[in-house]
Order: structure tokens, then C-alpha cells, then sequence
């Protein structure tokens, strides 16, 4: 009997043994195939020697020490890369221990930020339906999903949501995607206008939509128009990069294909491949120097931030994804596997969309191609896959409720960067055979 309190308490799980490159093995010595790496945390593979040398190397200087009585070499390091590599504009760092933290890093830092410099009034959150945020308090208010949220909000502070960028389910027929665009700012708009434009702290959006809709990005200057509304009415742009940063979608930071910086950001997941738990929320300089000509300290903080075992971790998968090139792999490999998964599923009468970027690809399952009807949630349809491309050997990312919260399925895939050809096919293969199960 196990005394782990599971994600999952009436799900009997496999023990892991061992991860090699884009495998992982369990106690059997049964081999699957990382086809999402994990949760899109992955990036590198397992067992990457560089960076496991980097944490032993570091663990035999020191592991921990408190942020309020040290800084770290590899905290100061991690900052400095981070900050060159980063859009325009995004000049400080704060290191904690995942995506979550990061987030509410950053609508904390968003608030505090107008209390400084005299606006307290602005209190107000702007987010989009379907959007995922998070799970603690702040980031599951911020977040759009109505399945996620329901038996918490309670808890959970007002927030406005509007329409996701989504143009599979939200471009209207004979709208080009312009109309659309122009479409969806208004709604915008006129949410700033309802809320009143002095009372609204951010915007969050995710440049390429991950758990919750399956790696849908936006239209074409969608993110260039909401980065001028933000500007004409005094707001923060907060961009939540945790799964799609750090290469996922083909550069290392997704505002850069979008041609926006964003007020502050969040980035973690890929940040330290899976090798350590670390996350990190950035900021321009202008809200630090707010912060730092007002009160002096930012009224937040956990103990594991700035970890120095972590920041070495991300440090080295930093050496790994741009020094050696393994983030420049992402889109030619991104678009292969897109044309084997077009190839294989793209007339497939049960899949309607294939969609994303680089290695951060996506398929929404439907009943019926022409009429994009979805399936009937008590099929469930997406955890059917998952169980089935298990044991086929293929980890994927099924979820539900990508319609409305609680219709429509998709399975989202986010292999290593290493991934090759050969197992590009592999993955099609196995995910076939999961969906062929699931659908019987």
C-alpha cells in the first residue's frame, strides 16, 4: 500500500525506472515514448549529462541558501542569460520553483506596481476564457477554465474573461482573419470600457494557448493589438509563457513571433528541463525601479526561490538550448512532425483541426468533421486515448473540455528537441493505434 496522496487515488500507476533521451522506462523495463514531455517540461530529453553534471557540480558547492541572506553565482548567471535573451524591455528576474509561482509573482508584482506609483484603484484582471493560468489561487482566478475552477470559486477573485483567440471554434464563416482580429479587440475594449479603463492592473494571455486548448496560437497581430490597447489605456501586459516558452514554439521566447514585449512575463516548465523545479517571472525595469524608488521590497517571497541547485540546472539547459543549438532544432523538426501528422490524421473523419507551432503541436477530436460537433464528454473520449496510447507506449496530453469547459476533446503533443525522425514516426504510429482504441 502507498502512502502517496496521487493525483489520481483510484489510478494503479507504473514506477519509473530510468529516462534515456526521449524514453522513459518503467520497473518492467517497458519503454515509452515522451511524446509531451511530460507536461511540456521536457525539452532536453532524460538523462542529459551536462546538465546533471551541472547540479552535482553545484550541490557540491552549496545546494540552498536563503534569499534573505545570500545571492548565488548561478542565481546572478541564470538572471544575466535570461535578460539578454529575453524581448525588449525585460530587465529583471525573479527565480522560484515553478509555473504557478511565476504567475502569481507577476499579479502580485502587477498590483503592488500601481500601489507604488499612486494608481491603488487598479485592481481589475483581464484574462480569456479557456485560458490556463495555474492552480493556486490567483493563477486558477486569472485562468478560464470552467472545469478547473468551479469547485474553488468560492475562493477565488473576480476576474474578467473574454473571448479566446481561437479561430477553429471562433472565426465566424466568411470572417477573414482581420475581421476576426478586429472582432475580438472590441470585445476587449469594450470590457475596459465596462470595467472602467482606471480600475483594469493586466492583461494575461498565453501567446500559444497550451493545457487547456491544445496549442492554438493567435491570429496574425492579434498580440500587436492588444500590446497597443494595453499602452493606450496604462496597462500591463502579463504574457504567460510557461509552457510555450523557453524554444517550445520555435524561438526561445514565444512574444518574439508575435513581435511584442510584454510589461512581465512568466517562463518555467522547459526553463529547467525537468532536471530541477524552477520557474521565473520578469519584469521590466521600469516596474523594479517602482518598486525599488517606493517601498523598497517586494511584498512576496517563498524559500525555495533562487535555488541555487535549480539555477544551475536551468543554466546549463540554457548552454544545451542555445549554445549547441538544440532550440534552433525546433521548428524544422516541428514541421515534420506536423506533415507526418497531416499525412496520417489530416483526412481523418474524427480529427478536425491540426494546429500549433514547432514542437508544441495539437489535435482537436470531433464527432463530425463538417460540422466540427465535438463528442459527448461521457465518451471521454480524451482520457480513453491517453490510457490507450499508454499501452501502446506513446505519453501524450489528452484533455477535455476545450469547447466550452466541459465539451470537446484534443491531445496535445510536446516531444523533447532531440527528438529524430525515426521517432517523430514512432510517435504518429503509436498515436494512431491509441486513438484507433479509443474511438472503438
Amino acid at each position: 500500500m502507498s502512502h502517496v496522496f496521487p493525483r489520481n487515488s483510484r489510478a494503479a500507476l507504473p514506477c519509473v525506472s530510468h529516462g534515456a533521451g526521449a524514453y522513459l522506462y518503467d520497473k518492467s523495463g517497458k519503454a515509452y515514448l515522451d511524446g509531451s514531455g511530460g507536461a511540456a517540461v521536457s525539452c532536453l530529453g532524460h538523462g542529459d549529462p551536462h546538465v546533471t553534471e551541472a547540479i552535482k557540480g553545484q550541490l557540491d558547492c552549496v545546494a540552498f541558501a536563503h534569499t534573505g541572506f545570500f545571492t548565488s553565482e548561478k542565481a546572478e548567471e541564470l538572471a544575466d542569460r535570461l535578460v539578454a535573451l529575453a524581448p525588449e524591455g525585460l530587465d529583471r528576474v525573479y527565480l522560484v520553483s515553478g509555473g504557478s509561482e511565476a504567475m502569481e509573482a507577476a499579479l502580485k508584482l502587477a498590483r503592488q506596481y500601481y500601489i507604488e506609483i499612486g494608481q491603488p484603484e487598479r485592481t481589475r484582471i483581464i484574462a480569456r476564457r479557456q485560458s490556463y493560468h495555474g492552480n493556486t489561487l490567483g493563477a486558477l482566478a486569472t485562468g478560464g477554465n470552467a472545469w478547473r475552477r468551479a469547485p474553488f470559486a468560492p475562493l477565488l477573485m473576480d476576474v474578467s474573461h473574454v473571448s479566446a483567440c481561437y479561430a477553429y471554434r471562433g472565426q465566424e464563416a466568411g470572417e477573414d482573419e482581420a475581421a476576426y482580429c478586429d472582432r475580438l479587440i472590441a470585445e476587449i475594449e469594450a470590457e475596459i470600457a465596462r470595467v472602467g479603463p482606471d480600475k483594469v492592473m493586466a492583461f494575461v494571455a498565453e501567446p500559444v494557448v497550451g493545457a487547456t486548448l491544445g496549442a492554438v496560437p493567435a491570429v496574425p497581430g492579434y498580440f500587436r493589438r492588444i500590446r497597443e490597447l494595453c499602452d493606450r489605456h496604462g496597462i500591463l501586459l502579463i504574457l504567460d509563457e510557461v509552457m510555450c516558452g523557453m524554444g517550445r514554439t520555435g524561438t526561445l521566447f514565444a512574444a518574439r513571433a508575435e513581435g511584442v514585449s510584454p510589461d512581465i512575463t512568466a517562463i518555467a516548465k522547459g526553463l529547467g528541463g525537468g532536471y530541477q523545479p524552477i520557474g521565473a517571472m520578469m519584469c521590466t525595469g521600469a516596474i523594479h525601479e517602482a518598486i525599488e524608488s517606493g517601498s523598497g521590497f517586494f511584498q512576496h517571497g517563498h524559500t525555495y526561490m533562487g535555488h541555487p541547485t535549480a539555477a544551475a540546472a536551468a543554466c546549463a539547459v540554457l548552454d544545451r538550448l542555445v549554445d549547441d543549438g538544440l532550440a534552433d532544432r525546433v521548428t524544422p523538426v516541428g514541421d515534420g512532425l506536423r506533415a507526418m501528422l497531416t499525412d496520417r490524421f489530416g483526412q481523418h473523419p474524427h480529427v478536425g483541426d491540426i494546429r500549433g507551432r514547432g514542437l508544441f503541436l495539437g489535435l482537436e477530436l470531433v464527432a463530425d468533421r463538417d460540422s466540427r460537433a465535438p463528442f459527448d464528454p461521457a465518451r471521454k473520449i480524451n482520457a480513453r486515448l491517453k490510457a490507450a496510447a499508454f499501452e501502446a507506449g506513446l505519453i501524450c496530453y489528452p484533455m477535455g473540455g476545450c469547447v466550452d469547459g466541459q465539451r470537446g476533446d484534443h491531445v496535445l503533443l510536446a516531444p523533447p528537441f532531440i527528438l529524430t525522425e525515426d521517432q517523430a514516426g514512432e510517435l504518429v504510429d503509436k498515436l494512431e493505434t491509441g486513438l484507433t482504441a479509443a474511438l472503438a
